[in-house]
């Protein structure tokens, strides 16, 4: 169970790295909609693999015979795997490749305010949300609770549902 939570999560990690890194370069053209829709891709593709590691681990145990209670554990740590490689590459990134994130993406939350035409308490509101993301994000300890608080759910639905779907008796 442990291989197969290492391999299956460590893909799924590399999988969403690798569109998070495709997503730079629409940050750094002011594409914010479309690194939102990279970003959002890469969780759910990175999701994918907590199912297919479950139907392999299903393969490869107990003559293809898996209860839920057991798919739901492999799912889970295939998740924690691909969450924490993804905390680890993100903070690496977020620090060290493009540190000045931060300072583009509450500026494109306050430019989206305006975009829609908001009143000024919108985009004040905007400014002050801006402000709460930078400083969430600026604190290492915040920036992974925050990474993995947004992976991680998704992880336990996918690992949910596909232990729903693969248990075999």
């Amino acid at each position: 169970m442990k291989k197969t939570a290492l391999i299956f999560g460590l893909v799924s990690g590399v999988v969403h790295l690798g569109m998070t890194v495709a997503s730079i370069p629409f940050i750094y053209s002011h594409s914010f909609t479309m690194a939102d829709v990279l970003g959002w891709a890469a969780i759910a593709l990175s999701a994918l693999f907590v199912f297919f590691g479950i139907r392999s681990y299903r393969r490869r145990t107990a003559d293809g015979r898996m209860t839920f209670g057991r798919g739901l554990a492999v799912g889970i740590l295939i998740a924690l795997v691909a969450c924490a490689f993804q905390v680890v590459t993100f903070e690496i990134l977020y620090f060290k490749v493009f540190p000045e994130f931060g300072e583009k993406w509450s500026a494109c939350m306050v430019d989206r305010a305006r975009a829609k035409g908001g009143s000024p308490q919108d985009v004040a509101a905007a400014e002050k949300n801006a402000g709460t993301f930078k400083k969430l994000f600026d604190d290492p300890a915040t920036n992974a609770a925050v990474t993995f608080a947004t992976n991680f759910p998704i992880g336990l639905v996918a690992a949910a549902l596909s232990a729903a779907i693969l248990r075999k008796r």
